[in-house]
């Protein structure tokens, strides 16, 4: 018994020496890295891949015969391809899933500056959006980078899948036309701000705070002063100036709307949206898609920057712990 025990406390030191000597290396490896590394341009034939999906299953499906006749035709088809030059028009494809912050936009910024670069008369663009919306000059950006394209007259379609909501809403707007599937969250056009205040709990801990500002409204709602009607005035005031540019901003691409009656800060599915006018038709972004690529070169377009080792490495524990719950979620009695 006690020969396990100091084998127990063997092991457990090895371990532990083990990961301080992995959490030095890793260190040291993420502080030889260039702070600043410049990402790329993946660019995919989704064309190729529908149609060799397509194919598969044809083939799957095909007796023995029929099989060979089409494997002829589809390498005879490919030879001629190969000689002759697609003079079809494009369709890029964009993703756009959203956080509160918006962090997404210096990637949707790489990818609308190239699909500008290249367009051709003819050429459109589908963004696959998908965000609840966040801060507010974020998501202005963001919907800057779409004005873009429409600037350089290139059709922008956005296809919303499961929400496009406040932000992401002000993001859809600008499209020459707003698909979304049938139970997908559209809307939300207001605009939100809350924090708590621990004056109180300061003063009952005896806790002095000071905060100077130069500037009458500098600083009007504060988490650890104490806060005035004036300056709760001034918030909401600033608050109200900031919905309605909102408003204005979708009334601008949007003029069919009754402006006063979608712009409560409500959402709603998509069904309801396209009756009020948020949505011009209810369509999946693959059925979109697959629609288009008839006749429609379809072209997939993502800007990505290299992810450090800790990132890397922090992305597979947030993984493995989100499995973990689901696993333990699905066994659970409460489901």
């Amino acid at each position: 018994m006690a020969f396990l025990t100091e084998y127990g406390l063997f092991l457990a030191k090895t371990l532990t020496l083990l990961l301080a000597i992995g959490a030095v290396v890793l260190m040291v490896a993420s502080s030889r890295q260039p702070r600043t590394r410049k990402g790329e341009l993946v660019v995919t034939d989704l064309s190729s891949e529908l149609e060799q999906g397509r194919h598969q299953l044809q083939t799957a499906l095909a007796g023995k015969a029929e099989r060979k006749q089409m494997d002829k035709a589809r390498k005879a088809e490919e030879k001629a391809r190969t000689k002759a030059t697609d003079e079809r028009s494009r369709l890029f494809v964009l993703d756009f899933h959203g956080s509160m912050d918006a962090r997404e936009v210096a990637s949707l910024r790489e990818e609308v500056s190239a699909v500008i670069g290249v367009a051709r008369p003819g050429d459109e663009v589908l963004l696959r959006l998908e965000s609840g919306g966040g801060v507010v000059h974020g998501y202005g950006l963001a919907a800057s980078q779409l004005q873009r394209l429409r600037d350089k007259d290139i059709t922008l379609t956005v296809a919303i899948d499961k929400v496009a909501a406040s932000g992401g809403y002000m993001m859809a707007c600008v499209a020459d036309k707003i698909l979304a599937a049938p139970f997908a969250i559209v809307g939300s056009i207001g605009v939100i701000a809350q924090l708590p205040n621990f004056n109180k709990l300061l003063k009952k801990h005896d806790i002095e705070f000071e905060m100077h500002t130069a500037g009458q409204y500098k600083r009007t709602i504060t988490m650890f002063g104490e806060n005035d009607d004036l300056g709760r005035e001034k918030f909401r005031e600033e608050l109200g100036a900031i919905h309605e540019r909102f408003k204005g901003f979708v009334a601008e691409h949007r003029p069919d709307l009754d402006i006063d009656k979608v712009t409560t800060g409500e959402h709603w599915l998509a069904s309801q949206a396209k009756q009020l006018g948020l949505v011009d038709a209810l369509c999946t972004s693959d059925d979109y898609l697959l629609a288009q690529a008839s006749h429609h070169k379809v072209v997939g377009i993502s800007y990505r920057k290299p992810k450090s080792l800790t990132q890397r490495l922090g992305r597979q524990a947030a993984l493995g712990l989100e499995g973990a719950l689901g696993r333990l979620w699905q066994q659970s009695p409460w489901r």
